[in-house]
């Protein structure tokens, strides 16, 4: 539907610095422009949609408005998983494949267990409610980020702040690791695990963030300057960090060049890998979902 914009590849130097994902088993693909596809709709007429993560075969993802969690299988079919959903905003899956949210209008992260049972991860900050937390992600050893805007359902007596969280493996403890932010958003890991990437959204940037072997989070660099309105965020298996803003994708290798952007009809909101081989970038639209095959895999479910 919309041709891809190159910008160059991932070897060039980035002009505003930033942290490289640092493995020594890096693929020897890099750009995802390389080999990329024809953004195609997949779906439209839902409500604002929000926080695409993929998890057991099916895309999920959050209908804000409509207080819902849908799921699309690989036949294409959309059905219901979780109605209300407390207004769910970003999904994720922690490391033993659970399914979390944030849960704006109940100001709290959650996670579905096996059962299909709701457990609260965190809820507050020193017994002030969460503003109205907004996008997760997961490490592998069992630590979690998430960042606290409060967008659309602000609590009336929150922190009074704009904060980036960890939650400790095992439940806790809960530990602020930023509140520098004007308005954080989206939030990734890379492929390593050792640097966090977090946007402000009206300030049109992505931080990184050290990560110690612990878990535990270091002082934030810059790294990239995005186009208006950074939203949502996602990274590949090369590195490569791709971050929604007001009417394209753009993806930064992991030294912060931009690579290319992908321009998307609708306000793009979020973006998430899928399908087996994780090379399918599936992005959240306002009323719309749309998908586009890369030349790289996304980063590990």
């Amino acid at each position: 539907m919309h041709s891809r914009i190159p910008r160059g590849s991932s070897s060039e130097p980035g002009a505003t610095g930033g942290a490289s994902d640092g493995g020594t088993d890096a693929p020897s693909y890099t750009n995802p422009f390389d080999d990329l596809g024809s953004l195609e709709k997949v779906q439209d007429g839902l409500g604002r949609i929000e926080g695409p993560v993929w998890w057991n075969g099916s895309l999920f993802f959050s209908d804000i408005p409509n207080d819902k969690i849908l799921r699309l299988d690989a036949s294409g079919a959309l059905e219901v998983f979780r109605q209300p959903s407390g207004n769910s905003n970003g999904l994720g899956i922690d490391s033993v494949g659970r399914l979390l949210a944030c849960e704006q209008s109940n100001h709290r992260v959650t996670r579905t267990l096996a059962d299909g049972s709701i457990a609260v991860i965190a809820s507050e900050w020193q017994t002030h409610p969460f503003n109205a937390p907004n996008d997760i992600a997961a490490r592998s050893d069992g630590n979690l980020y998430f960042t606290d805007p409060g967008f659309d359902y602000p609590a009336t007596n929150g922190p009074g702040f704009q904060g980036v969280y960890r939650v400790g493996p095992s439940g806790g403890p809960l530990e602020l690791v930023t509140s520098e932010f004007e308005r954080p958003n989206g939030i990734a890991l890379s492929p390593d695990e050792r640097t966090l990437y977090v946007n402000d959204t009206f300030g049109a940037i992505v931080k990184a963030f050290p990560v110690a072997e612990d878990g535990s989070i270091g002082q934030s660099q810059p790294f990239a300057t995005t186009a208006p309105i950074a939203d949502g965020m996602c990274v590949d298996d090369a590195g490569n960090v791709y971050v929604t803003t007001l009417d394209r994708v753009q993806v930064f290798s992991s030294s912060a060049a931009l690579l290319g952007e992908i321009p998307v009809p609708d306000v793009p909101a979020n973006c998430a890998f899928g399908d087996a081989d994780r090379r399918t970038l599936y992005i959240t639209a306002g009323k719309a979902l749309y998908r586009i095959r890369t030349g790289v895999p996304g980063k590990p479910f």
